[in-house]
């Protein structure tokens, strides 16, 4: 959150702007695809978009909120350990959901990530209690968040299946859900900083948006294939997949942010690993036809749940003689 200088933390308005960013380019992109297959972006009506939206918004704006406020208070590294505790979340609110199937291995997974987990913040070195509850928070609100996700866009009776809609649909609802949070806490410290409205030096200002440009542009690119392979895998895979980035995340932190980890620490985060790693395995076992650890959502006995991505300009030409897919793609 201190991206845009040493003293610049204000978590909340850098996810604002990005939010604007998001939105922004969400639109200038769905104008160009609309412009190229010469057929009109689906637009939800306002009791739809209210009703099925606005709770997986609200979630991911205190999702995203709260992990950025969190670095005020913890290191990265701390950081990244608690949020992947949201692979347990994502699980509870699947299986509550029925979008994954109850299996006894699921008890030994979330076993070794909560041990591990336990283990990392037991001897932390750089242990902040309210930085690691605000963390925990956003991890549990993120497992609603991916959940409601997956069901938003594979639910093609809303035409929010390609991430570039569902991105453009979501982002002015975050930014009302976050704005009150935003005035309350930092409202009169943005108001009042050199670093913004109260600059003095024009090189400042210029960095500081630069940053928070550049950062937007990065946030666009992670929320597009986020959405992407939550359409077509699930919220749970999403998490799952998060492994290499956390590790990366971490060894970086370590190396150039001047974290400090015991063994203890690598010892839970490795457990941690271990738990994730077993679901991997476990779901790539049943989802070869040994077993049904996963549901599998249907896809010509109930066409709400079809998973279309984005379509070719040559697959929409093949398409223009099935009135039903095209519907569903559009």
């Amino acid at each position: 959150c201190s991206d845009t200088g040493s003293d610049f933390h204000f978590p909340l308005f850098m996810t604002l702007v990005h939010l604007v960013i998001i939105f922004c380019f969400s639109t200038l992109t769905r104008f160009a695809m609309q412009c190229w297959m010469g057929k009109p972006r689906v637009t939800l009506p306002w009791k739809v978009y209210l009703s099925k939206v606005a709770p997986t918004a609200l979630a991911t704006a205190l999702d995203i909120g709260l992990s950025n406020w969190s670095f005020l208070f913890i290191t990265i590294s701390l950081y990244t350990m608690t949020k992947s505790s949201a692979v347990l979340f994502i699980l509870f609110f699947s299986l509550v959901f029925k979008l994954e199937e109850p299996n006894p291995f699921l008890i030994l997974v979330v076993l070794l990530i909560t041990s591990g987990l336990f283990m990392f913040t037991l001897k932390s070195t750089q242990f902040n209690l309210e930085g690691f509850i605000m963390v925990l928070l956003a991890s549990f609100i993120g497992g609603i968040r991916w959940t409601l996700t997956q069901v938003l866009m594979q639910k093609a009776e809303l035409g929010l299946q390609n991430p570039i809609d569902t991105m453009y649909h979501l982002q002015p609802l975050m930014f009302l859900g976050l704005f009150p949070l935003f005035l309350l806490n930092e409202g009169l410290s943005v108001s009042t900083t050199e670093k913004l409205f109260r600059v003095s030096e024009l090189s400042h200002l210029l960095y500081s948006l630069l940053t928070l440009s550049v950062g937007g542009m990065l946030a666009f690119g992670l929320g597009f294939s986020e959405f992407l392979l939550v359409s077509r895998t699930s919220s749970l895979t999403l998490s799952i997949a998060g492994i290499f980035k956390e590790v990366c995340t971490l060894l970086l932190a370590v190396e150039f942010m001047g974290d400090k980890m015991s063994t203890v620490n690598w010892l839970g985060f490795a457990v941690c690993l271990s738990g994730i790693s077993l679901h991997i395995g476990l779901k790539t076992y049943y989802n070869k036809g040994n077993g049904p650890m996963v549901r599998q959502l249907p896809v010509r006995d109930n066409p709400d749940l079809e998973l279309p991505l984005l379509q070719t300009k040559d697959d929409y030409c093949e398409d223009t003689n099935d009135e039903e897919e095209h519907e569903i793609l559009y």
